[in-house]
């Protein structure tokens, strides 16, 4: 099955969608968050890498940036078949921090460049600086591209005044109870992909009436609903697993398409609901 939504392809588990610079994303890949470094992330890696997919999302605050490297290696896929993201931790922010932070990343994965790197919070007067840090690690050929985490439209209105280089992906809390469209619309003006994280709003999805129903529908789970939406709206998503049947369930969302009205009823559902943090109050 192959269809277009937002002018962007929807084909299978390898498809990417291209950033600003030309650089192609994966727009399904495994999340690691909350997987222990060590055996239990090097399987999720390496079950993730044996069912198809090829993009990868940890953090420096994962704690499991090692395991990640030895998952790939293990994996026996070449490294420039991959797509490798990780995320500066907030204690890194600063541009000689944020240099060194960045090297670091590169040494515990075992990699000689990330596809992306990305700032984790907006820490207020510290950003611009690291953004200049990340600027010079692009340039130098380090990163294939560069963006942020949780930022919402006024920081990223503030980076962008300074930037050389703007944002080429933003990653957010994205999921039916919190959609953001004003945020979607921005991003989407100037050129900066969406993604989302905790799409499966933590196993709230499972509970959600409306979901089950359209599963029933679909004859798919709700969670097959929830990134198949993600997908439809031209996000990029990244469902966490550690369990091989659920990495390999999460990728089965490339034979149906919702509906235009059933996109809708998803959409309708958003209630403005956090389940993690809010990037205007945060205190790490």
């Amino acid at each position: 099955m192959s269809t277009t939504i937002l002018n962007k392809p929807i084909t299978n588990l390898q498809g990417t969608w291209k950033l600003a610079n030309g650089h192609e994303m994966p727009y399904l890949g495994l999340g690691v968050w909350k997987a222990e470094d060590g055996e239990e992330v090097i399987n999720a890696v390496k079950w993730a890498l044996e069912a198809g997919y090829r993009h990868i999302d940890t953090a420096k605050a994962y704690d499991n940036e090692e395991g990640v490297g030895k998952g790939i290696k293990e994996s026996g896929i070449s490294r420039e078949e991959l797509f490798l993201t990780s995320k500066l931790w907030n204690s890194d922010q600063g541009y000689e921090s944020t240099l060194k932070a960045f090297d670091n990343t590169l040494k515990r994965l075992d990699t000689d460049y990330l596809d992306l790197y990305l700032i984790h919070w907006p820490v207020e007067g510290k950003y611009k600086d690291t953004w200049r840090a990340m600027e010079k690690r692009y340039k130098d050929g380090k990163i294939k591209a560069i963006g942020v985490s949780n930022f919402l439209e006024h920081q990223l209105k503030d980076l962008m005044q300074d930037a050389e280089i703007n944002p080429m992906v933003d990653q957010l809390e994205f999921h039916p109870w919190l959609v953001q469209k004003d945020l979607q619309d921005f991003c989407a003006t100037h050129n900066i992909q969406y993604q989302a994280w905790s799409p499966l709003m933590q196993g709230k999805a499972f509970k959600n009436e409306t979901l089950k129903k359209l599963g029933e529908k679909y004859d798919k789970s709700p969670a097959h609903i929830i990134l198949r939406w993600d997908l439809q709206n031209g996000v990029v998503t990244i469902p966490k697993s550690t369990s091989q049947d659920h990495i390999i369930s999460n990728a089965k969302v490339f034979d149906f398409e919702l509906s235009d009205e059933d996109m809708q009823t998803i959409n309708k559902l958003d209630k403005h609901e956090r389940i993690g943090p809010d990037p205007d109050n945060f205190d790490f």
